[in-house]
């Protein structure tokens, strides 16, 4: 219950600024664009399976470190009202770190990209993760 309101809370937030106010007109050449397709949820016993969704939200991979996202990047969702950006890490520690977040990601989003499928893996308490399938490299 409490997850729930916290998401509740962070997504009224992130929804109350503005677009424009995420994406900085990343100047770097597009590397790879994602859609997302399921999403990865477990009530803590080991149970949980990715489940498909329906969703436009797709993110970005630039050349210069950048990774946007017409979506929220802070929390897990399929809303696309808001865009976001952020920067990533790539090699040893695969890292993205979502800027303007409501609430500091005390661990960063970790993710692995596996030929056509892009994983984001959330700081939960339970597991979490979001599955994208590649659409343009």
């Amino acid at each position: 219950m409490k997850k729930v309101i916290l998401y509740t809370l962070l997504s009224f937030v992130v929804s109350c600024a503005n677009k424009d106010d995420y994406f900085d007109g990343s100047q770097g050449q597009l590397l790879s664009q994602w859609k997302l397709i399921a999403m990865y949820t477990d009530p803590g016993d080991g149970s949980g399976d990715f489940e498909p969704v329906s969703s436009n939200k797709t993110v970005s991979f630039y050349s210069d470190h950048v990774i946007a996202s017409n979506g929220d990047l802070c929390i897990m969702g399929t809303n696309t009202t808001n865009g976001s950006f952020g920067s990533y890490t790539m090699g040893s520690s695969n890292t993205i770190t979502p800027s303007s977040c409501a609430v500091d990601l005390p661990f960063g989003i970790t993710y692995t990209i596996n030929n056509s499928t892009l994983i984001l893996y959330y700081p939960c308490i339970e597991a979490c993760a979001e599955k994208y399938e590649l659409i343009e490299q």
